[in-house]
């Protein structure tokens, strides 16, 4: 839903080296906040946050259609993009403020990664995505006719 828009306003490349060193970035914030941390961090969700500041960013009014569950019966809302993601932004951040508190592992979830990821993509987006190239003028060269 997210990854595909991120990578249009990119390109593969850029964006290639955007989700991997958001991930970098992520696993570096989860280690400066969880530096005894006995559970071993593995997996993506880092670099998907980055991903998510990044969307966060360029598609602020996209809509998001949100599954609720609602007893028994499925309830779809559509959502801007900016309140579904800051939505979860604040639920990673307060889980873990919590966390620092926390008595052992939290859950074995790195929320400190999700909101590096996250911080990283939003603020550093601008710096990957693509510029539109000027149009370039063809001018006849008056060597050429001779």
């Amino acid at each position: 839903i997210f990854g595909d828009n991120v990578e249009d306003q990119m390109g593969s490349g850029r964006y290639l080296a955007f989700y991997l060193i958001a991930g970098v970035v992520a696993g570096l914030v989860h280690t400066a906040f969880s530096p005894n941390s006995n559970i071993p961090t593995v997996g993506a969700s880092g670099a998907i946050a980055g991903v998510l500041g990044a969307y966060f960013i360029l598609f602020p009014r996209a809509r998001v259609t949100t599954f609720i569950p609602l007893f028994f019966l499925p309830w779809f809302i559509d959502v801007p993009a900016i309140v579904f993601i800051g939505i979860w932004f604040l639920s990673q951040l307060s889980q873990g403020l919590l966390s620092l508190g926390a008595i052992g592992d939290f859950g074995g979830i790195a929320f400190w990664a999700h909101v590096g990821g996250f911080l990283f993509g939003l603020l550093l987006v601008r710096a990957f995505v693509e510029r539109p190239r000027a149009p370039r003028l063809w001018i006849p060269d008056d060597r050429s006719s001779g």
